[in-house]
């Protein structure tokens, strides 16, 4: 009896803690590595503890459904036992001395399908556990491409900024040098070196921008303590000098002479206004999204897994409605029993057949109506779903179209732009317009560059989205079970 009990508790056990999930390749950050996008998926599918939590989860209700079945296996119990008596008078004295041995197993025969009904609705939490775990997966894809591409963007913005601090530099040295000759008035020189601090601004907000996009990005990764690495550019969102680097291992203060200083005097002060060195996003194209609105709604009633779970928890209280009622119901079970004594050497074993029944009517009625409200909840909530998918989608989808229709024509305005601004720029060093025009046309410049790149990142931004809330399958993926 014992080594049968023995071998029973193993196959449970082992049968509960089994839930390996489908581990990806582990990538180490070195100093000095380049990421891909996908690297960085990869990083953060296995790093992030909502994954972890959810294959726990999991576990734990692929335990439960073993313990439902558990219910079919025989309860066995053994025991024994040593007594020693005296009894003494004062006619006699008289000691016994006794041991004894005795098993029981218990077998539930039949239960008119409470245990039944609570196997599957077990299941049924188990199979929402899994859809629920895919669900983690896909916001955490998610999660990380937003952050990546926040990173490629608040970089491209730095750039830019750069360079248009570079211009106000060139423009401010070649208004003094125009004031020192009594060609341009104090105030145009004012005016200039106001600009040039605004863009020192600017260019300090881009970059504190930057680097909490690079804080954002490790943190969707679970990656504290990271040495300096970068990012690559992607097919979608290509940056001129094509990594970005991310290094937060050092955080200091800004010199003061970095923010404050005024141009050294040049001899030569050309201001250099070319669309080869200002732009950051070199032949960039989009690729068309393969699938219409009603093929993307298709898709994601079919693929969503948060769907599918919610349909598997609403199975799984129509079994809890089901197990409730069955309540009401009498067990059939059988008991069988041997003992020894060593007194005489006694032996005896029994056999029993045994129906029971014990209900409070008051209770289980009350416990039928809250189950029938479960399921009333759960239907309530699939409804919602459907509905909120429905949504999401048609808004992913139209934000994306939106904006993509765009960005050529902020590709145009960019152009028109510094077509306007070289306009200018040659027209105020004439003497034919004022500082006005000129500032006018280089912060129309700047802004157009600026909104270029924040319309590309919003509709990368978008296209990832819409492909979460359709759960298109995504190159790199982590499963339960490896299925």
């Amino acid at each position: 009896m014992h080594k049968f009990a023995k071998t029973i508790l193993s196959i449970i056990l082992a049968l509960s803690l089994s839930s390996p999930v489908f581990a990806l390749e582990d990538i180490k950050v070195e100093q000095g590595s380049i990421l891909s996008l996908n690297d960085c998926i990869t990083i953060a599918l296995n790093n992030n503890p909502n994954i972890k939590n959810a294959q726990y989860n999991y576990g734990i209700s692929k335990a439960n459904v073993n313990i439902a079945r558990s219910e079919f296996f025989p309860t066995i119990g053994v025991g024994t036992g040593y007594n020693l008596a005296n009894t003494n008078t004062k006619y006699y004295t008289q000691g016994t001395n006794t041991y004894n041995v005795q098993a029981q197993l218990n077998q539930l025969l039949w239960n008119f399908g409470r245990t039944n009904a609570n196997i599957k609705m077990q299941k049924f939490y188990l199979i929402a556990d899994q859809y629920y775990f895919d669900n983690t997966v896909r916001e955490t894809i998610f999660n990380v491409k937003q952050k990546y591409y926040e990173v490629l963007a608040a970089r491209a913005t730095v750039k830019i900024n750069e360079a248009y601090v570079d211009i106000n530099e060139r423009n401010y040295l070649r208004t003094k040098a125009y004031f020192d000759e009594g060609i341009k008035s104090k105030i145009d020189l004012v005016n200039a070196e106001v600009t040039l601090s605004d863009s020192k601004i600017t260019l300090i907000q881009s970059q504190k921008a930057y680097k909490n996009s690079l804080v954002n990005l490790n943190n969707a990764m679970y990656l504290a303590n990271a040495p300096a690495y970068s990012i690559e550019s992607t097919e979608e969102f290509n940056i001129q000098d094509n990594v970005a680097p991310v290094d937060l291992t050092k955080i200091t203060k800004p010199s003061e002479i970095n923010i404050n200083h005024i141009p050294a005097n040049v001899e030569d002060a050309k201001l250099i206004t070319s669309v080869e060195k200002l732009e950051v996003l070199t032949d960039y194209k989009m690729s068309e999204f393969p699938y219409s609105f009603e093929e993307c709604i298709k898709m994601a009633y079919k693929n969503r897994a948060d769907l599918k779970a919610y349909n598997s928890t609403l199975d799984a209280v129509k079994e809890n409605l089901l197990l409730t009622k069955r309540n009401y119901y009498p067990e059939l079970s059988a008991t069988a029993g041997y003992g020894f004594r060593d007194t005489n050497r006694t032996n005896s074993l029994t056999l029993g057949f045994n129906i029971s029944s014990s209900v409070n009517i008051m209770n289980q009625k009350s416990r039928v109506d809250a189950a029938k409200f479960q399921v009333n909840i759960a239907e309530n909530s699939l409804n919602q779903l459907n509905q909120d998918i429905y949504f999401e989608v048609q808004n992913a989808y139209i934000n994306m179209i939106e904006l993509e229709k765009q960005i050529p024509l902020l590709a145009v305005k960019v152009r028109q732009t510094l077509e306007n601004f070289e306009l200018a720029e040659g027209r105020y060093y004439v003497g034919l317009g004022d500082y006005i025009q000129l500032q006018d046309a280089k912060v129309n410049y700047n802004n157009a560059q600026c909104s270029y790149i924040e319309t590309i990142y919003k509709y990368n931004v978008a296209r990832a989205n819409l492909e979460s809330v359709i759960s298109l399958p995504q190159e790199v993926t982590i499963t339960l079970e490896g299925k």
